[in-house]
């Protein structure tokens, strides 16, 4: 009689065990599902919007270091040297100035930095060398800084955009290229021959 009692609690046992252990692992795998598949929307939609406000900010990025003041586009209609026209060509001569003088106080920078003299005296011939063309070019930004003022000063009398020798106009392409431009493409042309056949 004991040993029937001991053999159905077993049974009774054994059959409860298993439902109780395979119930959860149901909930738990549909749960684990669930947020697996939330987890991975997401991401791609956060990605895409992502990408799509990054592309213009690069592209406005590379335009602006391209050229920091856009060519000026002309309208119909338009006098030459209008105020508009004027204040654009008074802005690109203030700015190039700026940048001049920027160099020259990074090249006098670099001079008071790098004055040591060399033991050895080829390592002292080529920093000597580097010194004198450094010197040479900042002479010759030097004298454009001078023909920038000159041509900021013309435009303020109104004689800016005008050719010195002949009268006409310079034209917007050829001030754009060299805003410190004084003569016109013909009368530039002919002063280079006339240069030539004298110095041969």
């Amino acid at each position: 009689m004991v040993q029937k009692k001991a053999t159905t609690k077993k049974a009774t046992t054994t059959t409860k065990a298993p439902v109780k252990k395979v119930a959860p692992k149901k909930v738990a795998a549909a749960a684990t599902k669930k947020k697996v598949a939330v987890k991975k929307v997401a991401p791609k939609k956060a990605v895409t919007i992502a990408t799509k406000k990054k592309t213009p900010v690069k592209k406005a990025i590379v335009a602006n270091n391209k050229s920091k003041i856009a060519a000026y586009k002309t309208k119909k209609g338009e006098k030459y040297m209008s105020a508009a026209m004027k204040k654009h060509f008074v802005a690109v001569l203030l700015l190039w100035r700026e940048h001049l003088t920027d160099e020259m106080q990074k090249t006098f920078d670099h001079l008071k930095t790098k004055g040591e003299t060399y033991a050895d005296p080829m390592d002292r011939a080529s920093q000597e060398e580097e010194f004198a063309f450094e010197l040479r070019t900042r002479d010759r930004e030097r004298k454009l800084i001078n023909k920038i003022g000159i041509s900021v000063e013309k435009v303020k009398q109104d004689d800016y955009g005008w050719c010195d020798s002949c009268g006409d106009e310079i034209g917007v392409k050829r001030l754009e290229a060299r805003p410190t431009a004084t003569h016109c493409i013909h009368c530039k042309t002919l002063d280079e021959i006339k240069e030539r056949q004298l110095n041969g």
